[in-house]
Parts: C-alpha cells; sequence; structure tokens
C-alpha cells in the first residue's frame, strides 16, 4: 500500500481527490483522480467541477482520472506541506513558515469553494480557520520577504470574506494588507549535536533514522541517522542515553527503546542547545536485557504506537523531488518557499 507520504490528497464532501506526489511537486500536475465515497454527496458538486462526461463517468465506476484543477492541486501541495515538508539543514531544505502555509492554504481553499461549492462541506479547516491560525502564527512578521503578494492575497480574501458576509474577518484581512511592509525575518536553526562516544561500561549503542510518521511536522531534521543512542552501565543496574540532532522546533517529545520490537523503556526528551536529549534507568529487566549479547535492540523517537510509518527509502523520494523543487520557476512555488529563498539574497 503507498504511504499518504507519496499520495497528496483532499478530502472533499463525499470523495477524495488524489494526485501522485512526482507530478504535484513538479507543477503543473497534469491530472488528478477523484474517488468517490458517497455518490449522493459527491454529485452536487461533480458536474460543476469535471463536467457531465466525467462526472457520469465517476458515478458508474466510483472513481475518474480527469485534467488537474490549479486550485485542488494547489490545496493539495499545501496539505501536504504542512504535514510531510523534509526540512533539514543538514540536506539544504529550509523550514517552511507555517503562518504562510495556513495563509496560502486558506486562500486556495477560498478559490476551491468559488470553484465547486460544496466540494469542502466538512472539510478539515475553513478559509475562516486557516486564516485565523495564519494570524495567530504570525503572519505579519513572516510575510516581510514576500509583501507584495501577501498583500494582493489578503485583499482578495478580504473580498471574499466580504461576500461571506464575514465582515470582521474581512476588515482583518484588509487591515494585514495596508500593514504589510517589505522586511528580513531571521531563522535561527538549532545546531546538530555530534554523536555519542563509545566508552568503558556500553552495553549497546546505536544510531537510528526518525520516522517522519511517528513526530510532529517541522520539529525535527528529516535528515537520516540524526539519532544516537546507548546504554550505560552503572553501579546498581543500566541507564539509557539518547540524543536526537537537528532541532528545528520544541515540542513534547519521547524515545522508547525496544526488544524485537517490544518497548521495554522510554525517555522524555528535552530541547536543549544542540538538540533533544534524555536519559532513563532501566528496571532489573530491561537492563538484563541491554547486557544479553544477542539482544535485538532498537529505538523508536516520537509515537511508539502502530502507525503507518516512512522507510528510508520513502523518505529519499520525497527528499529527491523536494530539492528538484529549486528549479522550478517562482511562480509554480508556495509563498513560504519564495520567501526563504528571497532571504537567501
Amino acid at each position: 500500500m503507498t504511504h499518504p507520504v507519496h499520495t497528496p490528497v483532499i478530502a472533499a464532501d463525499g470523495g477524495l481527490i488524489r494526485f501522485t506526489l512526482a507530478d504535484l511537486l513538479s507543477a503543473p500536475a497534469p491530472s488528478m483522480r477523484i474517488e468517490l465515497t458517497d455518490a449522493s454527496a459527491a454529485e452536487p458538486w461533480l458536474t460543476r467541477l469535471v463536467g457531465t462526461e466525467a462526472s457520469l463517468t465517476a458515478l458508474r465506476d466510483e472513481q475518474v482520472d480527469v485534467p488537474a484543477q490549479p486550485e485542488l492541486a494547489r490545496l493539495a501541495f499545501l496539505l501536504w506541506a504542512r504535514r510531510w515538508w523534509p526540512a533539514s539543514p543538514t540536506l539544504g531544505i529550509p523550514s517552511l513558515d507555517p503562518a504562510l502555509l495556513d495563509f496560502e492554504a486558506a486562500v486556495a481553499t477560498a478559490a476551491v469553494e468559488d470553484s465547486a461549492e460544496g466540494l469542502l462541506d466538512g472539510f478539515e479547516a475553513s478559509p475562516a480557520e486557516l486564516f485565523d491560525q495564519a494570524t495567530d502564527f504570525g503572519l505579519f512578521a513572516a510575510a516581510g520577504p514576500v509583501a507584495e503578494e501577501v498583500q494582493q492575497l489578503c485583499t482578495q480574501l478580504s473580498a471574499w470574506f466580504d461576500r461571506q458576509d464575514d465582515l470582521e474577518r474581512a476588515e482583518a484581512a484588509a487591515d494585514l494588507a495596508a500593514r504589510v511592509a517589505p522586511g528580513q525575518r531571521a531563522y535561527v536553526l538549532a545546531a546538530g549535536a555530534g554523536p555519542t562516544a563509545s566508552g568503558e561500561g556500553v552495553l549497546a549503542e546505536g544510531r537510528v533514522s526518525v520516522d517522519w510518521a511517528r513526530v510532529p511536522p517541522g520539529v525535527l531534521d528529516a535528515a537520516e541517522d540524526t539519532v544516537a543512542w546507548r546504554i550505560v552501565a552503572t553501579r546498581t543496574a543500566a541507564r539509557l542515553e539518547v540524543e536526537v540532532a537537528g532541532a528545528l522546533d520544541d515540542a513534547s517529545l519521547s524515545a522508547v527503546a525496544t526488544h524485537d520490537g517490544e518497548p521495554f523503556a522510554e525517555v522524555s526528551l528535552q530541547l536543549g542547545s544542540g538538540g533533544f536529549a534524555g536519559t532513563a534507568d532501566l528496571d532489573e529487566g530491561g537492563t538484563r536485557l541491554a547486557a544479553t549479547p544477542a539482544a535485538r535492540i532498537g529505538l523508536l523517537v516520537g509515537v511508539a504506537d502502530d502507525v503507518n510509518g516512512t522507510t528510508p527509502e520513502d523518505r529519499a523520494e520525497v527528499v529527491s523531488l523536494v530539492r528538484a523543487r529549486e528549479a522550478l520557476p517562482p511562480e509554480a512555488r508556495t509563498l513560504a518557499e519564495r520567501a526563504v529563498a528571497d532571504e537567501e539574497f
């Protein structure tokens, strides 16, 4: 089964609209697939979106491939980037400002509502909610490098809110458009910690990668092999030590040590100057496992429950596709990408 990291999707009312990641990131996406989950709910917007012939095909086959709609492709990419963008100072992939991503998603959601009213009924976030999130995340401060575009889109969004009789947000967007001015915003990234040195009393040690599906987006460096762990003998038992290099933001994180896939110790991780780190004393059973020469010990950072995790191959493919976006013209990239690019010059 294809991992969600490879299949950007919009959850529409009565259906799913899917894109191929490689097509979406290379822009413009040539096609999209509409899969119906509730034909009666989808029928009101389906014909308006794709026309009578394609609509009949979808209703008969429960799916149809059609040329991609630019507004939907843009929204699908922004939703994907909010969850899966592989920010990594190690790999040279910058973080994208969440305020700019949410703001552009608000504009894209409003455009979809105009082109196919009802398609986003019950959607995960409305234009109003996305705009509120963007302002809460500091849209005014983030807008400097792309101020002119933010001004234009704020004016556009203000007019859209006005048509929806949302006068409070119409005024807020218009006010933001009037106040935004060009400027620079500094992005500070924590330096990565070096590998933990081996020494006397080390019972087991290793280096692992972060599974993107187990951690919040935009918190850890997306590069491979950023987690170093070791189990050290103490006078009475043993201690698990974990270091995660490349912190991009603070979050509540923990690491779980496993034996043959079964958890046996958990460490709370705290953000420091070099990344996240933590230690935990092992109980008698954990100490015995660590001292067993043939023990198959692993480590997970983030959610320890069963998740649809990413593989090294998944992550390498996404990193390659994201890096290729550097060659795209500015108009094919998001506001957040252009803001970072403008700050580099």
